[in-house]
């Protein structure tokens, strides 16, 4: 067996979350980078086999145990379709070289009851009561992390790999339009209203796209501000709605209240020009370049004059460098490496 960049021979599960399809329609920021990274090592010749949902697409082998996923099926349980679903591609491991997992902690429970290695993408922590099970098999199963920021001090990685996009879905635009974006889960954590404050503040309009995923936090604090004008919410868009409001605003507001792992939507603006206000927390300062393609804040007052001096940011720079930095091929080409050292026994 052949193993690097090339990816002659090798035989690769990936395993996906099935809350939604892969790639997600909408939201479902673990599905896309499963898609991203399972059609990537496609491209490169890697012999992939995707388990997922049977309604996702993808050039992979497809596997599934359940058509849909279960957010957008009420009728699926999560405990038993997630339960057939990770034992699938456990049962068949002896078709593989090697399992990336990308479905969180849940498979390393079954990792040491096969050969086959196993390498698990860390999309950040839930909940300190999930560390346990990562400290179990720290050593025995390789990890990755997505920033060096979400590295926790207690576990051994092989390597931080951020995450990579298509650059060509996202379009660099001659002219841009005069709102600030808020782009994500509507939640505390993200920052949505505070979001609104900056934009009130700053005298641009606001638009407001993700799906709700705290309805009493929505109701209650995002709703009320709501008026169609000076804020809009025009719900959970999908890649060519997503396209042209990541490209057509003046900014990208992210505010996030919490240590971000990592953070699609900023890549995504930045690979269309578009530059981010984000605050100083988590994954932000190794994503953005300050004051080269956006500024990092330390608190609305900061957001708000960061609002009037983004303007002098040059939005071809910008997704010039999200070309280089965060392009799904220099993501692949991480992985590549990364199982080459796995599958070597390496450290």
């Amino acid at each position: 067996m052949t193993t690097g960049r090339s990816g002659t021979d090798l035989r690769v599960a990936v395993l996906a979350p099935i809350s939604w399809r892969t790639p997600p329609e909408h939201y479902g920021p673990w599905e896309q980078f499963a898609s991203l990274l399972a059609e990537g090592l496609v491209a490169r010749g890697v012999d992939v086999t995707l388990f997922a949902t049977g309604d996702s697409i993808t050039a992979a082998r497809l596997v599934s145990v359940t058509e849909r996923g279960y957010s957008d099926d009420p009728a699926v349980d999560p405990k038993v379709v997630e339960c057939l679903h990770i034992s699938e591609v456990f049962e068949r491991a002896s078709e593989f070289d090697l399992i990336h997992n990308s479905f969180d902690f849940l498979p390393l429970t079954y990792s040491q009851l096969v050969s086959t290695p196993v390498l698990t993408t860390i999309h950040g922590f839930s909940s300190p009561r999930i560390l346990p099970v990562y400290k179990k098999y720290d050593g025995r199963s390789a990890y990755v992390a997505i920033s060096d920021a979400d590295r926790h001090p207690d576990l051994t990685y092989v390597a931080t790999i951020h995450h990579g996009i298509d650059v060509r879905a996202f379009t660099l635009r001659a002219t841009v339009g005069d709102y600030l974006l808020f782009f994500g889960r509507i939640h505390p954590d993200k920052g949505a209203l505070e979001a609104i404050d900056v934009a009130d503040r700053a005298g641009l309009p606001l638009v407001m796209a993700g799906v709700i995923q705290d309805r009493e936090y929505f109701e209650t604090s995002i709703a009320p501000r709501v008026d169609g004008e000076c804020v809009r919410y025009v719900g959970s868009v999908g890649p060519e709605e997503r396209n042209a409001l990541l490209g057509g605003a003046r900014a990208l507001l992210h505010l996030v209240n919490f240590d971000e792992p990592f953070g699609f939507s900023v890549i995504e603006a930045m690979a269309s020009g578009t530059p981010v206000i984000a605050t100083r927390r988590g994954s932000m300062p190794e994503l953005i370049d300050d004051m080269r393609t956006g500024i990092l804040v330390d608190g609305l007052e900061d957001a708000v004059a960061a609002v009037h001096r983004i303007a002098a940011l040059d939005r071809v720079r910008i997704r010039a460098d999200a070309v280089l930095r965060f392009g799904r091929d220099r993501m692949v080409d991480r992985y590549l490496d990364a199982y080459e050292l796995v599958l070597s026994g390496g450290d």
